[in-house]
């Protein structure tokens, strides 16, 4: 009798530190979020029609000023992404420090708002982990419950930047904990319904408005083999990053450090404005154009879907704050128009261009973050009726997934610490 008591003690208490955690992570995400976005939007727009050259210097700004602000702000206290996430959770002695949260915060402002070719996902995952860190020190509830209150927070950051608390729920789970357990479920499933609560009620616009017009089982090789294509992308995508921050590591002189990577990513975006910022508006509007007219460069979507990959990298290698979720939802995207534009043209099919960039979006995605569930349910809730299509991309989702195992048994996350222990034990 006394250990139940003892128990719902416990968990009364958990309960109560999880809204709390869930309330500051919901606010601080939500004001990143549409901060965020108003600003890019605002450049993006201002630059286009008047000084298209600004393009080229723009990441150069924001990169810049994380730079400086890392140097007498945070005192060289570097961030090292979602890794540093994992770190705390696997050693009980380790912590996330506070100044976590203003870091990533900004930096993930600075680094897309100023056209760095990322998204503020990542930095969101990190600062909302840090939130949940900073109150399970402050001994509100047991000692034991450090996992839960670091999800409990990523739950919440997920859910608003997707306006899916499903999606905040499943990726807190499955990418984060790890694990399942009663305290677990308990504490992400009541963030993901406090999250949902304020979705619901002030934030449920989704990134794309288009209409799902329903699909066709002959589609669905189709949708197989291009999640084998989304697979191959993201094993791209994750050499691409491994390979660039292993580079940029050995430039010791920190002008050049950050102004090669800035400025090549600049030059990108003179070229093709697309991939400014987490590019979703971009993404967005090659869509409605594919989708209208029926006819796009071959090219263009080609090099979009390398391109983006490729300008990820180099930002984050430039010292930009930022991961893989938007550049493997944008690229994604990008390679589905290709492959639905290909078979349109070339073999007299008469394939979605939605549909498909939607798929190639959950492929790559899948395959980058090793994430199937979290991926169907965000993807699907990109657009108003997105579950229409959940059964292909559930099965490119579980496709990609595998195949990119078979590629590289390492995903995005774990595949620089291999390379890591690799390097130690040559040298």
């Amino acid at each position: 009798m006394q250990r139940q008591k003892i128990k719902r003690q416990n968990y009364l208490k958990l309960g109560i530190t999880v809204s709390i955690v869930s309330v500051l992570s919901v606010l601080m995400a939500f004001s990143l979020k549409h901060i965020t976005e108003y600003v890019e939007h605002y450049i993006l727009r201002f630059t286009k029609v008047n000084f298209n050259y600004l393009f080229i210097f723009l990441p150069t700004i924001g990169i810049t000023a994380i730079y400086f602000l890392r140097k007498y702000v945070f005192f060289n206290r570097k961030n090292k992404g979602i890794t540093e996430v994992y770190k705390t959770l696997d050693d009980r002695k380790d912590h996330l420090p506070f100044f976590k949260i203003p870091s990533h915060y900004i930096n993930g402002f600075l680094t897309v708002a100023f056209g760095g070719s990322t998204g503020i996902e990542v930095s969101t995952v990190v600062y909302t982990a840090a939130i949940g860190n900073q109150v399970y020190e402050k001994e509100f509830s047991a000692r034991r419950y450090k996992r839960e209150l670091i999800c409990a927070g990523v739950t919440a950051g997920v859910a608003i930047l997707f306006a899916s608390p499903l999606a905040g729920f499943f990726f807190a789970m499955e990418v984060i904990a790890r694990k399942v357990r009663g305290t677990l479920l308990y504490s992400c499933g009541l963030s993901a319904l406090i999250s949902g609560v304020f979705v619901y009620f002030f934030d449920n616009t989704r990134i794309l408005p288009f209409i799902v017009e329903g699909w066709k089982w002959y589609a669905m090789p189709f949708f197989i083999l291009l999640s084998l294509f989304g697979g191959a992308l993201s094993v791209y995508f994750t050499l691409l990053v491994t390979r660039m921050k292993f580079l940029f590591n050995k430039i010791t002189n920190n002008f050049i450090r950050v102004n090669l990577g800035a400025l090549t990513v600049g030059v990108m975006l003179f070229f093709f404005p697309v991939l400014y910022g987490d590019s979703y508006q971009g993404m967005y509007e090659v869509i409605q154009d594919a989708s209208t007219v029926q006819v796009f460069s071959l090219l263009s979507l080609l090099l979009l879907a390398l391109l983006k990959p490729l300008a990820a990298s180099l930002t984050l290698g430039a010292g930009g704050d930022g991961g893989v979720f938007a550049p493997s939802i944008v690229a994604g995207a990008f390679l589905g128009l290709l492959f639905a534009t290909v078979c349109n043209q070339f073999f007299t099919m008469e394939l979605s261009m939605l549909n498909f960039a939607l798929v190639g979006a959950a492929a790559t995605l899948s395959a980058s973050i090793y994430a199937p569930l979290t991926t169907l349910l965000l993807v699907c809730n990109l657009l108003p009726n997105g579950f229409d299509l959940f059964v292909p991309i559930l099965i490119a989702s579980l496709v990609a997934n595998t195949f990119s195992k078979i590629l590289l048994p390492y995903n995005v996350y774990s595949y620089h610490r291999y390379l890591e222990n690799k390097n130690r034990v040559t040298v």
